[in-house]
């Protein structure tokens, strides 16, 4: 079952047309990501960068863009792992209009793991994967 959390649309999210810019989306998907780890993983992301020195670049992007969200509104955002590689991990991640459950966003990331002090991609570490997996749902690929 995805991770789930709530996410106010600030105010330097919003472009000229009084709706949340593109570029942000994939930046509040970032935020999901970092909610996340705390949640699921049990460790920040600060710490799973600094004291785990593992991290999880984006490599590729996918993202539909549905319906528009203005400043004030709210979010539910979720965040699924699609599949998992050696050192790669398919996250899914969608965005909500709280107002209308209505989706306004979708966004499909490959993110690898790479060891930061080398950086170069690692495999995954086993705590990180069991994290992973309890958020795990059916490829829609």
């Amino acid at each position: 079952m995805a991770f789930t959390f709530r996410m106010p649309v600030r105010y330097g999210s919003v472009d000229f047309a009084r709706i949340v810019y593109y570029p942000q989306f994939l930046h509040f998907c970032h935020v999901a990501m970092e909610e996340m780890f705390a949640a699921v993983v049990g460790v920040s992301y600060p710490d799973a960068l600094q004291k785990e020195k593992v991290g999880y670049p984006t490599v590729k992007s996918e993202a539909d863009f549905v319906k528009p969200v203005a400043y004030g509104e709210e979010l539910e955002m979720s965040v699924a792992v699609e599949r998992m590689g050696t050192s790669s991990v398919v996250f899914v991640y969608e965005g909500r209009r709280s107002s209308d459950g209505e989706a306004a966003f979708r966004v499909r990331n490959i993110q690898v793991a790479v060891d930061m002090d080398a950086w170069e991609s690692t495999p995954i570490p086993d705590h990180h994967r069991a994290a992973f997996e309890t958020i795990r749902v059916a490829s829609s690929a």
